[in-house]
């Protein structure tokens, strides 16, 4: 057992984990695994923290982990952070369950915690986890029993980010000896012992019976591992590739071309790649293929964005944020800021016959002596209608739109500038003729508007 230590050093080296000047933040429950993984350190030579989490969840046992916890500062010589969460609220008032209401407030607050040590120490900080070749065993498992993609049957990584996992290597049976013989110091967690837990659940039922019908299955799972991690690095470079083929930015919205995308293959696969980042879900695949045989304006939702079919393309877009309904301007402002971005304002004089207009679309010019405030800026809704530049008739918005082809995204998006009722200036898009700059305007009111996405 003195040869964990060794091996320790060696995966960190080899895999580059860590800076040898940085600071480690030990994420240290009081349970056998992260008692070891501090020992490690300090038999190591780094310098590290400690940060503790206390759930509330287990009454006196959850008190008992926080005490042996921070006694621990002295023995260590270092400091030990605790935090408390209300971690049963948190879960309610969020609808999620306990273990990802924990999970959540512990990386959470962990990322915090080193981002502030980081600045106040000026080194790197790094968040360290006792997760062993065990835990990565039964996570792989659990996440191929529930349905998962690549990154799921790979395991967790060693390092991601800050986050750096360093007994990843090493099985829970090698660290109980190592405890035992280093005669160390833990707390027992009694949730360890339901089955109620997925997780345990794997861990005391199903694993054993794997292992009893095919001998060494845990260390050919293990073996797997490493292979799948070379088969993901190879499947993202082919993912890049696709996706720089199909994705077009433009703005704030992403456009891919149907016909591009239906001739692409592995169709389902690549989809999910694409559309994952923006909150859609494995099973939403299968409806954003279904848009490719749809007619325009259908869609699918995600929790943040919007898949829309329009015409030849599919259109990925953020969902529209809350925002205040109307802005009020008054005269003489010059500038209002508001949720969504900034509107400027500015008077000029005309001289007749010398003034050119460039036509800008985030720019409006109108005849000031047409104008009467407060002037009120807002979204477009449905029943609003305007006279465009270079119209005796008047246009309801809607069929503006239509005439333009904007899709579903750019139509909630468009705001209005309205006075007396009357609009001035569809944003970004035209004013109203009864505004327009004529032969005999002699004061210009300039409208310079950011719509911030």
């Amino acid at each position: 057992m003195n040869d964990l230590p060794q091996l320790f050093r060696e995966n960190i080296r080899n895999a580059n984990l860590l800076q040898p000047d940085g600071l480690l933040l030990l994420a240290l429950s009081g349970g056998i695994d992260s008692v070891v993984l501090c020992e490690l350190c300090r038999l190591t030579g780094f310098q590290f923290a400690i940060a503790h989490c206390n759930f509330q969840l287990r009454g006196e046992e959850s008190e008992r982990d926080e005490y042996f916890v921070k006694s621990l500062s002295g023995h260590y010589q270092a400091e030990v952070f605790v935090k408390r969460f209300e971690t049963e609220d948190y879960a309610l008032e969020n609808k999620i369950s306990i273990q990802v209401a924990a999970r959540i407030l512990r990386y959470k607050w962990f990322d915090e915690l080193a981002a502030a040590l980081e600045t106040e120490r000026d080194k790197p900080v790094y968040i360290l986890t006792a997760h062993h070749a065990d835990d990565n065993i039964e996570t792989v498992l659990m996440n191929f029993f529930k349905g998962t993609g690549i990154a799921g049957i790979r395991g967790m990584l060693p390092a991601t980010g800050r986050l750096v996992r360093p007994l990843l290597f090493a099985r829970k049976k090698v660290l109980i000896d190592f405890a035992r013989e280093k005669g160390l110091s833990y707390v027992e967690d009694s949730s360890n012992a339901s089955d109620k837990y997925s997780r345990n659940y794997v861990r005391h039922h199903i694993l054993p019976v794997i292992e009893e019908k095919y001998p060494g299955a845990e260390d050919n799972i293990l073996a797997n591992l490493e292979r799948f991690r070379e088969v993901e690095m190879l499947y993202m470079q082919s993912i890049a590739v696709h996706r720089k083929k199909l994705m077009e930015q433009r703005g704030g919205e992403v456009y891919i071309a149907v016909q591009k995308l239906q001739k692409t293959t592995p169709l389902k696969t690549v989809v999910f790649e694409i559309i994952k980042e923006y909150g859609f879900t494995a099973k939403q695949a299968e409806e954003v293929i279904a848009l490719l045989q749809s007619d325009s304006g259908r869609f699918v939702l995600s929790a943040t964005h919007r898949m829309l079919r329009n015409r030849n393309w599919l259109i990925i877009s953020p969902l529209p944020q809350n925002t205040s309904s109307v802005i009020v301007i008054n005269e003489g402002e010059k500038e209002r800021r508001f949720e969504r971005g900034k509107l400027t304002l500015t008077l000029r004089e005309i001289k007749k016959g010398s003034e050119e207009i460039p036509e800008i679309q985030s720019v409006a010019y109108l005849d000031s002596m047409e104008i009467r405030f407060p002037l009120l800026l807002r979204k477009w809704k449905p029943g609003d209608y305007f006279y465009p530049l270079g119209m005796r008739k008047k246009k309801k918005l809607s069929r503006f739109f239509i005439d333009r082809k904007l899709s579903l995204s750019e139509k909630e998006n468009t705001w209005v500038i309205e006075m007396d009722k009357k609009i001035l200036w569809v944003v970004n898009h035209r004013i109203d003729d009864r505004f327009k700059i004529t032969s005999g305007t002699q004061q210009i009111l300039q409208l310079e508007i950011s719509i911030y996405r």
